[in-house]
């Protein structure tokens, strides 16, 4: 728990300090998508075929905080300091980067309590090297909706 909660601090801290690309909408859609879909992939991957856990493999109120308060603001982070204004080259390189370091807090996360919180049933860090990936550009993909609908709102009000 320990572990968790120290994330929780630093990674909501690092999401909201100076944070000039993301405005209040995009946060609060982000962090509503990201808990959405987090929580959908997890009733199958978590609690239907018991892939992984936290904490244990029931459903209990702490599991809710990395739903509710971490996940989102790794997200958060992603997309704070993703080059989108760079080559395709460059962008490739900061999602591998990142992945990369979200994998080595995975296994961070595996460490035995108080530090960890993170089980493996069936789960391998390899399947996470492959749907890190694909949920990050899901994430990428939803950003930039949300951006072309905002800009079609701020057309609509100078109309």
């Amino acid at each position: 728990m320990i572990g968790l909660i120290l994330a929780i601090l630093i990674f909501n801290t690092i999401a909201f300090m100076k944070n000039k690309r993301l405005s209040g909408n995009q946060i609060v859609h982000i962090w509503t998508f990201t808990t959405a879909f987090q929580i959908i992939f997890d009733v199958f991957i978590e609690f239907k075929y018991h892939g992984y856990w936290y904490f244990d493999k029931e459903i209990d109120w702490v599991g809710l905080l990395p739903h509710l308060f971490l996940v989102p603001a790794a997200n958060i982070i992603f997309l704070k300091w993703f080059p989108f204004k760079t080559n395709l080259v460059k962008q490739i390189l900061y999602l591998v980067v990142f992945v990369i370091i979200i994998l080595l807090y995975e296994l961070v996360t595996l460490l035995p309590e108080p530090w960890g919180y993170f089980h493996y049933g069936w789960w391998r860090i390899w399947h996470a090297v492959i749907i890190n990936p694909i949920l990050l550009l899901i994430l990428l993909g939803y950003y930039k909706w949300i951006c072309k609908l905002e800009e079609k709102v701020a057309c609509k009000k100078h109309d």
